[in-house]
């Protein structure tokens, strides 16, 4: 991916378009040759319009000093208008929804005159509804003729969209399919050389102890808006409680409050029985709360430092990271190698940065170091997104055997088959309150998705 948009260059071999070598060797060439990126995390800034945001690089200009919004506003218009985008020009990023911000990141690379289209696991923050919605644009800009590289880990969506599938394997191409006539289970096989892996959870293993107790808990913007509006709710040992909800509803707002990243009024927050509303990050943490971020590159990692190091990240007041009052590196270095093994993290070694990793390894190094010294509860925050489906396998066998051995987990997931398998018990969070609990055992991944948008409330 890095290579076909320039970010990488490669040892040997060669890009085509349109039956001529395309030399390009940055993303400003890949744009010019007409490749656009859709990357997974939006690269969009909240504070801006679409319009401002769309035109940002490639401002247009009226007598080469002035910049012509008027210009600009009447082509986005236009683009969303023939692909069915539905984009308004002036309303501000942080009023969208998930879905509206995948469209506009998508506008971004058409107003470039993209005519190849590199999506990178484009449906990991949507509701299946938002999914089909997706899907239906990209079909209209396959008939307007356009090329499009869908990557993704989710097999169902690569079968229902893909007109050609290929898989890869460890860099290596593997297969090149006919999504008619290849099933999920055998995409499966093909990419980890085992059956499609299955979230489900079959056995209870949830006790009367309460890990987490939260009553009455508030979080309000500057303006003083409620963001999270009354939650409250008990996670035991040995369960897994799941919150759905369409991002941007509070859901990391109440994970900040809980690990106390962020201000909030709460009637009582007890962890193991104990009371931690007044106490700092650091304190929760070394008293037993695991933290599992929802952007591991902006929350769970030091991508330029080693892995080592990023084994003490968060753990630097425990052992084996220190000795009395020093940073221990041998305890660390030796943590770290076990950490690698145990969670089967592929790299050549403990002193490669954190950035060499894929993400699926990055991953699963964050999982190892969060599960690591035996926490009371863990906040498992898209524990899975957008790792591949060997890691994704992996990190629920680790979840459900912390669970079985009396781990409370706080599980918050855009993957509804994942939050349904997983979670012992699932409430649903929209603008900020909890609006209803349903039975993991009976909901559907549409009824689900139909109440965390409101239709399907109390479902």
């Amino acid at each position: 991916m890095k290579i076909l948009y320039g970010m990488q260059r490669p040892d040997e071999g060669e890009i085509r378009i349109n039956g001529s070598a395309a030399g390009f060797h940055t993303p400003a060439d890949a744009i010019a040759a007409g490749i656009g990126m859709v990357h997974q995390h939006f690269m969009l800034a909240d504070n801006l319009t679409v319009l401002e945001n769309v035109v940002l690089g490639s401002e247009p200009r009226r007598g080469g000093i002035a910049l012509d919004f008027a210009a600009a506003r009447s082509r986005i218009k236009e683009i969303s208008d023939a692909y069915g985008l539905g984009i308004q020009p002036d309303v501000a990023v942080e009023d969208l929804g998930v879905g509206d911000r995948q469209r506009v990141e998508i506008l971004k690379v058409l107003y470039r005159g993209a005519r190849i289209l590199i999506l990178d696991e484009p449906t990991a923050v949507l509701v299946p509804h938002e999914v089909d919605e997706l899907f239906d644009n990209l079909r209209g800009l396959v008939s307007q003729g356009l090329t499009i590289l869908f990557i993704s880990h989710k097999l169902d969506e690569v079968l229902r969209v893909a007109d050609a599938i290929t898989v890869i394997r460890r860099g290596t191409t593997v297969a090149t399919v006919d999504p008619k006539e290849v099933t999920a289970r055998r995409l499966a096989e093909l990419m980890v050389g085992s059956e499609l892996p299955s979230p489900e959870t079959r056995e209870s293993t949830v006790t009367d102890v309460v890990a987490l107790s939260v009553r009455d808990l508030t979080v309000r913007t500057p303006d003083g808006r409620a963001v999270v509006d009354g939650v409250s709710f008990d996670i035991h040992k040995g369960e897994v409680l799941g919150i759905a909800g369409v991002e941007g509803n509070g859901q990391a707002e109440l994970v900040e409050a809980i690990m106390g990243m962020r201000p909030c009024t709460v009637a009582s927050m007890t962890l193991d029985g104990t009371d931690i509303a007044s106490w700092s990050t650091l304190r929760r943490r070394a008293d037993g709360i695991g933290y599992i971020p929802e952007d591991r590159h902006r929350h769970g990692l030091l991508l330029e430092s080693p892995l080592w190091e990023n084994r003490i990240l968060g753990h630097q007041t425990r052992r084996p990271n220190i000795k009395g009052i020093w940073i221990d590196r041998a305890g660390a270095r030796a943590d770290t190698r076990r950490i690698v093994e145990e969670y089967d993290v592929r790299t050549p070694g403990i002193d490669v940065d954190a950035a060499a990793l894929s993400g699926g390894n990055q991953q699963k190094l964050i999982v190892g170091r969060e599960m690591s010294g035996d926490p009371v509860l863990l906040i498992a925050s898209h524990p899975t997104r957008g790792v591949d489906v060997g890691a994704q396998a992996a990190i629920w066998d680790h979840l459900r055997t912390a669970r079985a051995a009396g781990l409370a987990v706080l599980l918050i997931s855009a993957d509804l088959d994942e939050l349904i398998g997983l979670s012992d018990s699932l409430k649903v969070i929209l603008r900020g309150r909890i609006v209803a609990d349903v039975d993991p055992a009976n909901v559907t991944p549409e009824q689900l998705g139909s109440a965390m948008t409101g239709a399907g409330e109390g479902a």
